[in-house]
């Protein structure tokens, strides 16, 4: 049988293949658009590629995408991070390296795709790997879907997203609702032409997700965003294969925890629904959850039911609705719980109880009770690092980054510590600890001191911060960035530079000929230079080793009664102890003594072989009346004390008006017609005779007799009749004050620098009176201040390379016993670089940082100290270590002797200097009396060593006017070192090295982070 067509009457196969090719694939799109089959098939082979390995070394680093989530956890950072951290010695150990698909992905702009975490925040370890610090962001979240009360569940879906949990349709791509998608398009053609129109969104759960984290802002801009976001959303969706039922619900759970609901004061950004009912209501999201899950028509269950759904119905314009038109959330809310009872997912009688009640909102949220901050001292120490380290600007962006910090510190040697520190502050422990009595405390002054423990060990080429630990309850941290007198301390500052100059000297001249060896001993241009030399002539022990040993027994005077020109004028000092007064010591029993007057001529000596070793300086310039670098120095004392002199009167007349300041001077002088005249003229020159008469009116008194016409003081004072000078003699006022009245009047805003410029020829022609040779002594006194303060220069760069941490030195022979300043944790790094023979190691608290764990963008970063620097020669150090012990063994620290032994009986080596600071602003009258002294403070420290391996401080101190009631000496923190010895015995010894973390090894192995690989586990062990 065969079939024909014709013209007519033929069949139309044709048609009927074509109209059932239609209908086939119409309904195959129908079926795909229900179902997804063909999507799950193509989507999951698709995310099945994407993935990525942790390996060792830097790896290619995945473009993180630039949304709120990216930016909190830090990913978008990541790159600047891993810069700075490379600047601070914290290289990239391991990281993760994306697989071709995801980087394929990446370079089109596609989200990364991994397993997201709902919840991150920094973690702080310590050595060994226990938890210091965690934060947790956001901080209440459901662990699981099961978590959540199934009636939050359904609400959220009848509110965003009906269709995500449908059980007929296990392959459904969650990305998408076709239905919902095609309404918003249309919605959106309309708006083109109403734009009052609202329409609707066509998000699913999944790609709200995608948005509120990944997406600019979180919020969608274009069609090419929201485009990006169903793709990211559906190869998120089919990670696991193709079937989504468990997935969907997890997005839904996902859902939950990320809700943005704005920011809270005193919080900041609220995320999830757990976070929102705490932060927005005060609500315990425990208690919430238990109502929910047993719904009941009450009024508990109903207030419980109206937060959550305000909440979820927040997320649409959540500023808008938290934060500036709460009326319209109501409104909503009530509208929706009518939706959902007609929906039959609330009963009626929840929604009529719900629908009366008005929330009450937080302004902010509920306050959380602060740790305790002397407990947290050393974390924070840790998180002030990292904040410098990674370039940001407050702990609120530090906490909420992605990372794990592996510190050097030990937990538990901190808490004991801190026990012994704050035990203190009661007189019964006090007493126990021994630090009750003489030149320590009393029992009603032991409650307010601060006290401040750090202990570093140095191992491996760089040393390490094991314990920072105080009592005080405040951020201020007295080891760092404080500048504090410290008294004798500064005499192993003084001793070491001392024994560099020695060993310089040593160098120099032990090569030179005995004949010129002779003449330098006889005639050399200071004390020490001729002592080195008459060493080298005639000394024992030629070698390095032996000329120290010698230094150290050279004795000094500590006699008091010698006044020390040093400073620019005379002064006198006393020892502590005066028993030593008519003493010549050895240098090595006055710092075992911590003898003043011995170190006082000691830092004479050292300021004398700098001041002869100046560039340009002539040896006769002090006895040479021609010497033309006279002339150098006066101008540059003249441009010195000049600036000090401009800069105290700019402070006087800062912020005033050229009337207001000129009434301020006018003030200050003696209302005689002359003065007044002189004033006015040289501060107003271009003023006529009429302004000038009314100066002289409002300031001179009613009775005051004129001897002559105005007019004529007006011309006989002008500025072309005198110079600077003469005016200034003329009115009793400083000559630059005068000139700095005038510059202010012409140029009110200027700043000190513009004064100092204009100021130049003015600062010399005020001192022109030094240069005439009748003041030869005067200029002497002037020449001597300047070459000491230039000395003191010199002496600046050896405490610089010893750890000082200040830009310039008090340029003062007391300098040696505290003048200058100092602070604990530039003391301690001395006492490292002598520890450690000489050299300088770099030091941390970081050891490593292990940033976005389980993500493409995981990085581990771990320090590699740079190579070490020679601080001071080896013989030095030496030298220097011994003298700390005899410090310990037979001086003022002689309490700490023996305060350490190990479980297996061995006796720890100590060594340590003490030092006291009382710390007063003095006020000399003109003949040197003591008008007035104001506390600022009283210090004591004892800086330390232990078995060559650890060093550190313990200070106490007491700031401002009730420092005046203490006495105590040194003997204090000598006293508490002994009483918290044995605490630290366990970290002795068990050494310095790092614990294995097991913290750290369990996670990873566990499947935590399935992508490391067992050669990168190896460099964590």
């Amino acid at each position: 049988m065969c079939f024909r067509s014709s013209r007519a009457g033929a069949f139309p196969f044709g048609t009927l293949l074509a109209w059932t090719f239609a209908f086939g694939s119409l309904g195959g799109l129908v079926w795909e658009l229900r179902t997804s089959w063909l999507q799950s098939r193509l989507f999951a082979a698709t995310a099945k590629r994407i993935s990525y390995s942790v390996q060792p070394g830097a790896g290619e680093v995945v473009t993180a995408a630039n949304g709120p989530y990216d930016e909190r956890l830090g990913y978008a950072r990541l790159p600047e991070m891993t810069r700075r951290l490379r600047d601070a010695n914290l290289r990239i150990e391991a990281q993760a390296r994306p697989s071709p698909w995801l980087r394929r992905l990446n370079s089109f702009g596609v989200f990364p795709i991994y397993r997201e975490k709902n919840q991150a925040g920094l973690e702080i370890l310590d050595r060994k790997g226990e938890p210091l610090f965690s934060a947790r962001y956001p901080g209440r979240v459901y662990a699981d879907f099961d978590s959540i009360p199934p009636l939050v569940v359904a609400s959220l879906l009848f509110v965003e997203n009906r269709e995500i949990l449908d059980p007929t349709t296990p392959y459904r791509n969650p990305a998408v609702e076709w239905n919902r998608l095609a309404k918003a398009i249309v919605d959106q053609g309309r708006r083109k032409f109403d734009r009052s129109y609202g329409g609707s969104g066509g998000s699913t759960l999944a790609t709200q997700i995608e948005k509120i984290r990944h997406s600019p802002d979180g919020r969608t801009n274009s069609a090419h965003d929201k485009f990006m976001q169903m793709l990211a959303a559906s190869l998120r969706a089919y990670r696991e294969g193709e079937e989504t039922s468990a997935v969907r619900r997890q997005i839904t759970a996902d859902y939950v925890n990320s809700l943005p609901l704005a920011s809270s004061g005193g919080y900041g950004e609220v995320l999830g629904l757990g976070e929102g009912l705490w932060a927005w209501f005060g609500a315990d999201v425990h208690e919430v959850n238990r109502l929910l899950r047993d719904p009941q028509d009450t009024p508990r269950h109903a207030l419980a039911y109206r937060q959550v759904l305000a909440l979820l119905l927040a997320i649409n314009r959540p500023s808008f609705y938290l934060q500036r038109d709460r009326a319209q959330l109501e409104a909503r809310t009530s509208h929706f719980l009518n939706l959902l009872a007609e929906a039959n997912l609330i009963s009626p009688g929840l929604r009529d109880l719900a629908l009366p009640i008005r929330l009450k909102f937080r302004d902010r949220a509920p306050s959380v009770p602060p740790p305790s901050l002397a407990e947290q001292k050393a974390t924070d120490s840790v998180r002030g690092t990292l904040l410098g380290v990674l370039g940001l600007d407050n702990t609120y962006q530090l906490d909420r980054l992605d990372l794990r910090v592996a510190t050097t510190l030990d937990r538990e040697a901190n808490r004991r510590a801190t026990d012994v520190l704050r035990g203190l502050e009661k007189a019964d422990y006090a007493a126990q600890a021994g630090v009750l009595g003489y030149q320590m405390l009393t029992p009603e002054s032991a409650g307010s001191v601060i006290y401040s423990f750090t202990l570093y060990g140095a191992a491996e080429g760089y040393n390490r911060l094991l314990v920072q630990a105080d009592n005080y309850g405040q951020p201020l941290n007295i080891n760092q960035g404080t500048r504090l007198e410290l008294g004798s301390t500064s005499k192993l500052r003084t001793l070491a530079t001392y024994l560099e100059v020695i060993a310089t000297l040593h160098t120099e001249l032990s090569q030179k000929p005995v004949d010129e060896l002779r003449a330098i001993a006889a005639s050399g241009p200071d004390n020490l230079t001729r002592w080195v030399a008459s060493y080298v002539v005639q000394g024992a022990d030629p070698s390095l080793a032996g000329i120290l040993e010698a230094a150290m027994s050279r004795e000094y005077s500590a006699s008091p009664g010698e006044a020390f020109f040093t400073g620019g004028g005379l002064h006198v000092f006393s020892n502590f102890d005066s028993r030593d007064n008519g003493s010549f010591l050895p240098v090595r029993e006055a710092f075992q003594r911590s003898t003043n007057l011995v170190f006082i001529r000691m830092m004479r000596d050292i300021a004398s072989y700098h001041l002869f070793r100046l560039p340009n300086v002539a040896p006769d310039i002090l006895t040479n009346p021609n010497s033309p670098q006279r002339a150098e120095y006066l101008a540059r004392f003249a441009d010195k004390e000049g600036k000090e002199f401009l800069a105290r009167f700019y402070q006087r007349y800062r912020g005033m008006n050229p009337r207001e300041a000129l009434d301020k001077l006018a003030q200050r002088v003696y209302p005689t017609p002359l003065r007044l005249a002189v004033t006015y003229r040289s501060v107003r020159p271009e003023d006529g005779i009429d302004e000038f008469e009314d100066f002289l009116e409002a300031h001179l008194s009613k009775n005051a007799a004129v001897p002559v016409k105005t007019e004529q003081l007006y011309r006989k004072y002008g500025p072309d009749q005198f110079n600077l000078n003469d005016r200034g003699y003329l009115a009793k006022i400083h000559p630059l004050e005068l000139w700095l009245l005038e510059h202010l009047q012409k140029n009110p805003h200027a700043t000190l620098d513009e004064v100092f410029q204009a100021s130049s020829a003015e600062r010399q022609q005020v001192y022109q009176w030094l240069t005439k040779s009748r003041k030869f002594h005067g200029q002497n006194i002037r020449i001597r201040t300047l070459l000491e303060s230039d000395a003191f220069v010199e002496i600046h760069k050896t405490w610089k390379r010893h750890g000082y941490p200040f830009p310039s030195l008090t340029p003062s022979y007391a300098a040696a016993i505290g003048s200058s300043g100092d602070n604990p944790a530039a003391l301690a790094e001395l006492m490292g670089i002598i520890v450690n023979g000489g050299q300088r190691y770099p030091g941390t608290r970081l050891e490593r940082l292990d940033f976005g764990i389980g993500t493409p963008h995981e990085t581990v970063f771990q320090y590699r100290p740079p190579a070490p620097e020679r601080a001071m020669p080896p013989a030095v150090a030496a030298v220097l270590k011994q003298a700390l012990i005899g410090v310990v063994e037979h001086g003022t620290a002689r309490r700490a002797f023996q305060s350490i032994v190990l479980s297996d009986g061995r006796t720890v080596t100590i060594g340590g200097k003490t030092g006291t600071g009382d710390n007063r602003f003095d006020t000399f009258g003109g003949r040197g009396a003591l008008i007035d002294s104001k506390v600022i403070s009283r210090t004591a420290a004892f800086v330390f060593f232990i078995d060559n391996r650890f060093y550190g401080t313990l200070v106490a101190y007491v700031p401002g006017k009730s420092a005046a009631d203490y006495k105590f000496t040194s003997a204090l923190p000598v006293q508490i070192f002994r009483h918290l010895a044995p605490t630290l015995r366990p970290v002795i010894e068990n050494g310095v090295s790092p614990v294995p973390n097991p913290v750290l090894r369990q996670a990873r192995s566990s499947g935590g982070d399935p992508d490391l690989r067992p050669e990168v586990l190896e460099r964590f062990r």
